[in-house]
Parts: C-alpha cells; sequence; structure tokens
C-alpha cells in the first residue's frame, strides 16, 4: 500500500490532502461475495417488469448515477472506485441449453444477477481523526430487488437505500448518522435518483457529524454500567410490547451483542481499559464492528441505530436517566 505522511489533524476537523488508497477490506461480511461494477455492468442480466419487460434500474446504473453524482457534488476531490458486494444470487440459463446437465455448460450459456447489492465509494481527501482513528467520508447504498413489485409495468416506484458518512480506516467500520441516510428511497427514473441523491449529499453536515462522533469520545462507562447495559440489551427484545414502545429501539440480535461483549475483552483497537471502563467511541465501533455480520438488507438500519444507540447512551450518562443504565 502506498504511503504518505499524514499531518497532525485536531479532533473533529476535516483535512483535505491525500493520503492512501483503501486497504480493499471488506466493509461487511455476512452472505455476502466481493464483485465489481465492471463484473456487474457486463456479465450480469437485468431484472424487468413482468408486464411490459422493460428493464428496471440495474445495480449498475445504481453505482454509475452515485459516482456521477459524487463527482458533481463534490468536484475536484478525489474519488475511488467502489467496493461492491453482492448477495443471494439468482441463477439460470439460455433456452438453448435448458436440457443440457449442469457439469456440460458453457459460460455463455449461464446467467446470473443478485437479488441484493451493497457498495460504498470512499473520498479519501476528506477526512478526520477521532481518537486516533482516521476517518474518510464515503457514500453508498443498498440494492434489494425483493423490495420491487417485479410483476408491475416500468413506472412502479423502484426502491433503494442511500448514505453519506463515515469509514473508521482502522476496521472498516461504517459511521452513519439519522441526518445521513435515505432509508426508503422510492423513484421510478434514475433522474428521480440523482436529484434525491443530491439532495441528500448537499444538506448533509459533515462538521455536525464529526462533533456529534467526537463527543462519544468524551463519555465513558464503568465496568458495571456496561454489564448492566448489556444485560438490559439482552433482555430488550422479550420485553411486553407495551414496554419495548417506550424505550428507543435496538436492531441488534442477541449474536451481535454477544460479539460486541468478546471484543470488549479482545479487540485490539476497541477493548475496555486497565480498569474495565470503556469510552463511547470505542463502545460505538464494537457495535459498528458486530453490524459486519448483518445481512445486506438491515445492514444501513443498524449501522444507524448503532449511532442512535450510542447517542442514546450519552444522554442517560448525562441526565442519568436511561433504561439500559438503570
Amino acid at each position: 500500500m502506498e504511503s504518505t505522511a499524514i499531518k497532525p489533524v485536531n479532533n473533529g476537523e476535516i483535512v483535505h490532502e491525500a493520503i492512501p488508497l483503501s486497504t480493499g477490506q471488506p466493509f461487511m461480511q455476512a452472505n455476502t461475495v466481493e464483485s465489481s461494477l465492471t463484473e456487474i455492468r457486463d456479465k450480469h442480466i437485468i431484472p424487468v417488469f413482468i408486464k411490459d419487460n422493460e428493464p428496471t434500474i440495474s445495480m449498475a446504473e445504481f453505482i454509475d448515477s452515485t459516482m456521477e453524482t459524487v463527482g458533481k457534488v463534490f468536484a475536484g476531490k478525489q474519488v475511488l472506485n467502489p467496493s461492491v458486494r453482492l448477495s443471494h444470487p439468482v441463477k439460470g440459463r439460455i433456452p438453448e441449453a435448458k436440457k443440457k446437465p449442469a457439469t456440460e455448460l458453457q459460460e455463455h450459456e449461464k446467467t446470473l444477477y443478485y437479488e441484493r447489492c451493497a457498495f460504498i465509494i470512499e473520498l479519501p481527501n476528506i477526512r478526520s481523526r477521532i481518537d486516533g482513528n482516521m476517518l474518510s467520508l464515503t457514500i453508498g447504498g443498498v440494492k434489494s430487488y425483493n423490495l420491487d413489485n417485479l410483476y408491475s409495468r416500468k413506472g412502479t416506484d423502484e426502491h433503494f437505500k442511500v448514505f453519506i458518512g463515515f469509514q473508521n480506516k482502522v476496521c472498516t467500520n461504517l459511521c452513519v448518522s439519522t441526518d445521513g441516510y435515505l432509508e426508503n428511497l422510492a423513484v421510478k427514473s434514475v433522474d428521480h435518483l440523482q436529484t434525491a441523491m443530491k439532495s441528500l449529499f448537499e444538506t448533509y453536515d459533515a462538521k455536525k457529524h464529526l462533533t456529534l462522533l467526537n463527543r462519544l469520545n468524551q463519555h465513558s462507562l464503568t465496568e458495571q454500567q456496561f454489564a448492566t447495559m448489556i444485560g438490559r440489551c439482552r433482555m430488550y427484545n422479550h420485553l411486553p410490547n407495551d414496554t419495548k414502545n417506550e424505550i428507543a429501539p435496538l436492531l441488534f440480535s442477541d449474536t451481535q451483542i454477544n460479539a460486541v461483549v468478546k471484543d470488549y475483552y479482545r479487540d485490539t483497537s476497541f477493548c475496555r481499559g486497565n480498569d474495565g471502563s470503556i469510552n463511547l467511541w470505542k463502545l460505538y465501533n464494537l457495535f459498528t464492528g458486530s453490524n459486519k455480520s448483518s445481512y445486506i438488507d438491515t445492514f444501513l438500519d443498524r449501522s444507524v441505530n448503532a449511532f442512535q444507540f450510542s447517542e442514546q447512551i450519552r444522554n442517560g450518562l448525562e441526565n442519568q436517566d436511561n433504561w439500559f443504565l438503570n
């Protein structure tokens, strides 16, 4: 990996300067395979609407449109190639090969597309440092064809998820806030998609997001408070609905909560201190780290929820009133 000198930066300050290219480590892992924009564009078929056989907005168009919009909004900034993860393959074959044994199929006789896609695009020149961790501005999205009504006609809403936030280069964890996330973007055309993305990218306040992230570094949980929080997290999904509705949601599974506990002791970057305490920045990264085990369709929602939950814990420490800490 290319190396360059890194100038000192203050917490929460955005710095514009050249940094090394991404290491290419996966930003998510569960049930996904790595791909590229070229492979998706050149080798994958495009689903169509059943009633008129018109094509959907393809995953390649989604990524291309995002790259184009990023180039316009952040003109003059370095934009790295997208990192793409795919899941839920839908395999087929051309009609002429319908009777062939699978072992005899030629490559041109196979068809393939993936139902779900997640990608990120890094802008390495826009970055900041928090608690010794370098963050770089990152933009991306999710496409799941299972959210679309493909039994309809072209012009029916097609659904996308888009985000803008920061990636922790120490661990590839994504830091996404509510203000940088479009959870259910329903569009009818690529132009509509680009307009919505442009609006999100232009209104996103990177400095505000970094300020909120940096505040997490100023609060800590004792070992006892961490243990109480983990116990409450495990209780949360089993609460009566009327009680659960009064508490801010927690979207993480028991398996992911277990991963947080494991990394509280063992993670090389975000584990507890010698006295058992852990600051909320490290806690937040334990949650975003466990989120890498999420499937594509829940990945971004849990990314945002990790930020919301960490903010909720911070408010609880300041106000001495939080269900997860009491």
